[in-house]
């Protein structure tokens, strides 16, 4: 998935000559944590609450503008990239949110929260549904045999993922499914010969 069907399009922004007081404002006035500093349209920084509260303690620190203190070269995405590239520098990073910046100019933010949504979404979470792990062995079609017989038993699959079984040395693949009877899957399956780690109904 594009980082541009899940960033926020509506930004708030600062301007570098602003004071720092200003930015904090800013913050609380939109339940906000970081903002990206823009001059016209180009963007040339990002500054959180945390870096605003330590320069607060400074003497003189609410003269201080908003240049002075700001991320002049924080990390960024492109609208173009994939979700889970900025999955990965959030994590890496330690971030609450990337700029995404298309030729120099801000066209929208990325937060923690957004992915946990779309990755929450993607894998139907929120939906009523059924789960089973399946171990798949070493079989090249394995993954096409089992969505087969799942699917012929009645199972429609909303996601796949993958867990490891560290104490068996094994990977197992997690079906999502719609709401559904899992026990004659699970019978099926079993029969093929696949091991079934747990069923969720």
């Amino acid at each position: 998935m594009k980082i541009k069907k899940r960033m926020a399009h509506k930004l708030i922004t600062i301007p570098p000559q602003a004071k720092v007081l200003d930015a904090l404002n800013l913050l609380h006035q939109h339940s906000i944590r970081h903002l990206p500093v823009v001059d016209g349209e180009t963007f040339v920084g990002f500054i959180t609450e945390a870096e605003i509260r330590q320069v607060l303690l400074l003497p003189g620190g609410s003269d201080i503008t908003v240049a002075e203190v700001m991320n002049k070269n924080p990390v960024t995405i492109g609208p173009e990239e994939n979700l889970e590239e900025a999955a990965r520098l959030i994590y890496h990073y330690k971030l609450s949110g990337i700029p995404v910046v298309d030729h120099g100019k801000l066209v929208g933010i990325i937060t923690v929260g957004d992915i946990l949504a779309a990755f929450i979404e993607i894998m139907g979470v929120l939906q009523a549904s059924s789960r089973i792990d399946v171990v798949l062995g070493e079989q090249p079609e394995a993954f096409e045999k089992v969505s087969r017989i799942i699917k012929q038993k009645g199972g429609e699959i909303i996601s796949v993922g993958m867990g490891n079984m560290p104490e068996k040395k094994k990977k197992f693949y997690f079906f999502r499914l719609k709401k559904c009877a899992v026990d004659p899957i699970a019978h099926a399956l079993r029969e093929h010969g696949y091991e079934v780690v747990s069923v969720i109904a």
